[in-house]
């Protein structure tokens, strides 16, 4: 068993982790390339047991099951991305950002100070399709300046509920699985890119992509978002 803990800095909603980096977490942890279902609401600044087996593996606090693992493939029609000075000039939807319940979320938190949070803030660039300029910052970097995995699963996260566009409900991250082509590096300019796939009742899929300057797509990620309530 691999013991885990959530450090509050990293949370989405208020009291529990992000789903991304909390994914993330478990995703590094583990000796193939998986998807993640959250089954409950990560806890903070607790510590909880991983699982793992061949290619399997449970994420565990106390009785309750917090998330699931399981190897998995896929692939993505990705969109070609604009530029990293198309993406700081795409009108930002302040209004939805200060409504969010999602304040203090560590990737797209309003409340969040630079350096603290991502501070990734999806613009709206078409119908169901976002864009975010990002440039990461030097905590979030191995000893070679490349950006760890966890950040990357994070920053793969919120675009894609903000790529929804539903005024009238949130969501919550229930499933997601990422792949990393090439390194993300501390200090270089990246386009994050989101947009919806599908939506059948409750449930919403998503895309979400990591582009350099050059346009090559350094992560992708697809992720199924559970809607939770009206606001």
């Amino acid at each position: 068993m691999i013991p885990i803990i959530i450090d509050k800095r990293f949370c989405g909603p208020p009291d529990s982790g992000n789903g991304g980096y909390s994914a993330g977490i478990i995703a590094t942890n583990l000796p193939f390339l998986p998807e993640i279902t959250l089954r409950a609401p990560p806890p903070l600044n607790q510590s909880m047991q991983l699982l793992v087996k061949e290619d399997t593996a449970t994420l565990v606090d106390g009785d309750t099951l917090i998330a699931e693992a399981k190897i998995a493939d896929f692939q993505l029609n990705i969109p070609i991305p604009i530029t990293f000075e198309q993406a700081i000039k795409a009108k930002i939807a302040v209004s939805a950002y200060e409504s969010s319940p999602f304040q203090s979320c560590f990737v797209c938190g309003a409340n969040r100070a630079e350096g603290d949070g991502l501070n990734i803030r999806s613009r709206t660039i078409g119908y169901q399709k976002v864009a975010a300029p990002w440039i990461p910052f030097a905590s979030l970097g191995d000893e070679n300046g490349r950006v760890k995995a966890e950040f990357i699963w994070a920053a793969l996260d919120c675009p894609g509920a903000w790529a929804i566009q539903e005024e009238t409900q949130f969501y919550l991250l229930g499933r997601m699985a990422t792949k990393i082509e090439q390194s993300v590096k501390v200090g270089d300019k990246y386009v994050i890119m989101g947009w919806v796939i599908a939506t059948e009742g409750r449930k919403t899929w998503t895309g979400t992509a990591i582009y350099d300057e050059e346009g090559n797509i350094c992560a992708y990620a697809k992720g199924t978002w559970i809607s939770v309530k009206q606001k």
